[in-house]
């Protein structure tokens, strides 16, 4: 059943619902923590998070539905954008329940979401010893490893789920980053395994800088050149300007004699690019031409303001270029 579905089966019957229950609390006096917990559980999945709260409150009282009560506090808690809450709810059943699935994944989940990476790690760390054989859950352990750049780790846990490499992209892409972070030319084989299902600028030009890493330049001019072909206007992380400087030295460090690499850094000033570190590095690499490497520093002098403007003509000087100096 879609989510819509029952969710309008739920508005119709969740008043008819509330008051039976009612006329038999009435009755008896008496509200069970099974009853507190469905009433919590209607109003969850109507969206009514702020009345599903109270009656789960109530349930989690009664050790009999205590942890579900405790577990559907934290996903309101992280519906609602309270994350911190969320997790302490997660990590109160844990406290608990140690070897809690349901618990230990989403409070790894939610850990991310605070940002505590370190807690994070180790809770994936244990779901991982309780179900190995989760893809999913290994991919969010090496995207908590990776984001604290602890790539090694990363590599090694996305390689023991080599089957799921060949079949889901997004775990493909971070065993490529992650080798890619580690300095390894191998990178390149699983870059180019996610480009043939996938496009994206940023990743063409993390395979460019690979490629060259491993001297394969021709290579890396083409997926440098797509990159910057399909980068956004406003992407600045490579910029239109960085990527146009990033062609020019690998042109011209490759390519000396064909004259593009000065083109292509002169269309990244042109872009706005200004730093002038960069460029110097440029003077100091045997690979570039005495030829280009003049050019570059008249670049640098233009880029630092330092090339002498030509003294403006005088009135007299432009009256006798022009013949009037005679009137």
């Amino acid at each position: 059943m879609n989510f819509s579905r029952k969710k309008i089966i739920y508005a119709v019957l969740f008043p008819l619902f509330v008051l039976l229950l009612t006329v038999s609390c009435s009755s008896t006096n008496v509200t069970s923590a099974e009853e507190y917990y469905s009433l919590g559980t209607a109003y969850f999945d109507l969206g009514r998070y702020e009345e599903a709260e109270k009656w789960f409150n109530r349930a989690r009282t009664v050790d009999k539905t205590k942890t579900a009560s405790e577990y559907n506090l934290g996903r309101i808690a992280f519906e609602t954008g309270r994350y911190a809450e969320a997790a302490r709810h997660f990590e109160s059943i844990l406290a608990r329940d140690p070897s809690n699935i349901t618990a230990l994944k989403a409070a790894a989940y939610t850990r991310i979401k605070t940002g505590d990476y370190d807690k994070a790690e180790d809770l994936y760390a244990r779901v991982l010893q309780l179900v190995p054989e989760s893809a999913d859950d290994g991919y969010n352990y090496a995207l908590v490893l990776y984001a604290i750049k602890k790539y090694e780790k990363a590599a090694e846990v996305l390689a023991s789920y080599s089957f799921a490499l060949e079949e889901n992209n997004e775990l493909l892409l971070l065993y490529a980053r992650s080798l890619g972070a580690l300095g390894r030319i191998e990178a390149a084989d699983y870059y180019a395994k996610w480009l043939v299902n996938g496009s994206d600028s940023l990743v063409s030009y993390e395979y460019a800088r690979i490629l060259e890493q491993g001297e394969l330049y021709a290579k890396a001019l083409e997926q440098y050149q797509q990159a910057l072909t399909t980068l956004p206007a406003d992407n600045t992380e490579p910029g239109k300007a960085g990527l146009h400087f990033t062609i020019a030295r690998l042109l011209l460090i490759a390519d000396s004699e064909g004259g593009k690499g000065m083109e292509e850094l002169q269309a990244a000033v042109n872009e706005g690019f200004a730093d002038t570190d960069l460029m110097t590095a440029l003077l100091a690499d045997k690979r570039i031409r005495n030829t280009d490497k003049e050019e570059i520093q008249k670049i640098i002098a233009e880029m630092q303001g330092k090339v002498r403007k030509e003294p403006e003509a005088s009135e007299a000087d432009i009256e006798a270029d022009t013949g009037d100096g005679n009137k």
